[in-house]
This record gives C-alpha cells, structure tokens and sequence, in this order.
C-alpha cells in the first residue's frame, strides 16, 4: 500500500472512533474515554505517518 492510503485509513479509523465516543459518552463515559484515547492515537500515528 502507498503511504498515503495507510494515513488516510488512519484518520478514517479516527473518525469511526471518534462517532462511538459521541455515541456512548451520555452512557459508558469509562468506554468512552477508552474510544477517545484511542482516537488521538489513531489521529497521531496518522500525523506522524505522513510526516515520517
């Protein structure tokens, strides 16, 4: 796969993650914490995927 492809699954992975934090933080907000944590990563390993 070309390097942009992988970066941008990764900011989609990020916007997947970020919908269930919007979706479970009135509920689970301990999950949602986890999903949000999650997210920043998948949003900083795309950052530092196109950047390295």
């Amino acid at each position: 796969m070309s390097k942009e492809i992988i970066g941008i699954l990764l900011l989609a992975l990020a916007g997947f993650l970020a919908g269930g934090v919007y979706s479970t933080w009135k509920t689970a907000k301990v999950l949602a914490g986890a999903l949000l944590v999650a997210a920043l990563l998948a949003v900083g390993g795309a950052i530092a995927w196109f950047v390295g």
